[in-house]
């Protein structure tokens, strides 16, 4: 019995190497190349208050407001109202109490098919094109790839990605403005303040189904061992970085879609960025975009296929690259 126990675990772990083998030779073969930073000739403009076009600027140029904010939209024009509403009362709260204070919000809209542009616009005739703008891309790219397009027309010391959801609650950006200076020194300009839900996964546990529960713990076993160490809720849309951090994370991005947070801070680590990770407030809003089973199946492959990409170096670390 025991010879054939022993044949049996090497006939396993042979058929588990080969099996390793073949997805690694497909995730090679497969992998695409690193995203061109290109825009469409109509996504190098906004349009300002009077309805004119301006030209954008690059995260190249030096900064010129404290704090940017990214939200990335896409058939958003029901939930978004309630975001902006909060951010930008908040903001100009903020600046009336300190005056030194500057910032902009940037929605860009990724390829929407409903009036998330139009709604968007409203608060840019409302507020000025100073300190809220649109960017809207002619197709959908993908949560993270709208992201870093309205990161790199940015004018922040600062960059914040926030849900148009707004399931987060916004002052919360004070919490990861201190968790971001408490890294302090920053190699290189550079550091990272992560939201996190982790502390609320005891309630939400309690409202999930088992399979749902299970599928959430098998996607942070798989963040935790192929790709992020040390962070506990790689997922929260609501992160702060440094100008230079965001140039650095967002120009080495390959994966545009659901599982661009887990790359971003596979990157950071890689790049040696210092992370906080900061407890925030946050809500379940009803009509999020993700379909549960498929939805984690999908983001698991994504996982697997990051670490095994950049391991095989099929896909490599850049160093800043500029937009076309």
């Amino acid at each position: 019995m025991a010879p054939l126990l022993l044949q049996l675990a090497v006939l396993g772990a042979a058929l588990a190497a080969a099996a390793l083998v073949l997805i690694s030779v497909v995730a090679f073969i497969t992998a695409t190349k690193m995203p061109a930073l290109h825009r469409h000739e109509e996504e190098k403009f906004f349009l300002n208050a009077k309805g004119q076009k301006e030209t954008l600027p690059s995260i190249w140029d030096l900064p010129t407001k404290q704090l940017s904010v990214v939200v990335p939209s896409y058939n958003e024009e029901k939930r978004l109202p309630v975001m902006m509403d909060e951010a930008l009362s908040y903001l100009e709260k903020r600046q009336k109490r300190d005056p030194a204070f500057t910032y902009e919000v940037i929605v860009v809209d990724d390829g929407s098919k409903d009036k998330t542009s139009k709604v968007a616009f409203k608060y840019c005739q409302k507020y000025g094109s100073d300190k809220v703008r649109v960017i809207t891309l002619v197709k959908n790219r993908g949560k993270g790839g709208a992201i870093r397009m309205g990161i790199f027309s940015s004018r922040g010391e600062k960059i914040l990605m926030a849900d148009a959801d707004g399931a987060t609650k916004f002052p919360d950006v004070e919490k990861l403005e201190k968790g971001l200076n408490d890294l302090q020194p920053w190699p290189n300009q550079m550091a990272i303040a992560c939201g996190s839900r982790a502390h609320l996964e005891k309630e939400s546990i309690a409202q999930r189904s088992y399979f749902r529960t299970l599928l959430m713990y098998g996607f942070h076993f798989l963040v935790w061992f192929l790709c992020v160490k040390g962070i506990r809720d790689t997922q929260c849309g609501f992160k702060l970085f440094t100008r230079e951090a965001a140039s650095q994370t967002f120009s080495s991005l390959h994966v545009e879609r659901w599982a661009f947070d887990v790359e971003l801070l596979y990157i950071a680590q890689c790049f040696k960025i210092p992370i906080a990770e900061i407890a925030v407030n946050w809500t379940e809003i009803e009509g999020s975009k993700l379909v549960p089973f498929w939805s984690w199946l999908q983001m698991g492959k994504d996982l697997l296929f990051i670490r095994l990409r950049y391991m095989t170096g099929a896909w490599r670390l850049e160093q800043t690259r500029k937009m076309n």
